[in-house]
């Protein structure tokens, strides 16, 4: 799992302890004040630090938001159960379970919502929680075609395409279902969806195979 630290800077060594207790009072507060009245000196209270450790770690109140909503997403695994579609079904309930998380869910919108202004906050999100979770992707495809059901990328340019690809298809989905329309991702659902999604993957490596022999 990749490091969660935000940029390191010079000065004294960082505290994990001291992190592990920003982050998650900060989720607390997210619960309990909601973004718009979340401050870093609630949030120091809260952890039971100065307002300067805070600013020492973090630049400001979206930067501490995306990392300590990026903590919730590192808790995803990827599931052996023996075959893929199994396996995504695992993560897809998984992903819906955090997103319904009070912290999860007010977090996610509000930086998401504030990164449409912030080109660097956007790059943050990208770095910190879209960036970190693609591991589950590339962990999938290897071990689906480990047994065979799928075959190996035809092309050693595709496979960073393809992860994208499929990463954007399941957290869009996702995403949109819980928290857009609001509707449940329930086993039933994440079943239809991981059909739907295996159908698709299948067909488009079929069809860089045959369009590479056609070459």
């Amino acid at each position: 799992m990749q490091s969660r630290s935000p940029a390191s800077r010079t000065g004294r060594p960082r505290s994990a302890a001291a992190d592990a207790a920003i982050l998650a009072a900060t989720r607390e507060a997210l619960v309990d004040l909601g973004w718009s009245k979340l401050t870093l000196g609630d949030v120091a209270t809260r952890a039971g630090v100065a307002k300067t450790t805070l600013y020492r770690r973090w630049a400001g109140k979206n930067e501490l938001v995306v990392d300590a909503v990026a903590e919730l997403f590192d808790e995803l695994e990827l599931p052996d159960s023996g075959s893929l579609a199994a396996d995504i079904e695992g993560v897809v309930l998984q992903f819906a379970a955090i997103l319904a998380r009070p912290e999860a869910k007010s977090g996610l919108m509000a930086v998401v919502a504030e990164s449409t202004r912030d080109e660097a906050l956007r790059a943050r999100i990208r770095e910190s929680v879209v960036d970190r979770q693609k591991r589950l992707v590339v962990e999938g495809r290897a071990r689906a075609q480990a047994r065979g059901e799928l075959p190996p990328e035809p092309d050693p340019s595709h496979p960073a395409r393809t992860v994208d690809l499929i990463f954007d298809v399941i957290a869009g989905a996702v995403v949109h279902r819980a928290l857009v329309s609001a509707e449940p991702v329930d086993t039933t659902w994440a079943r239809s969806f991981t059909a739907l999604l295996i159908d698709g993957m299948t067909a488009a490596t079929t069809h860089s195979r045959s369009g590479q022999v056609a070459q």
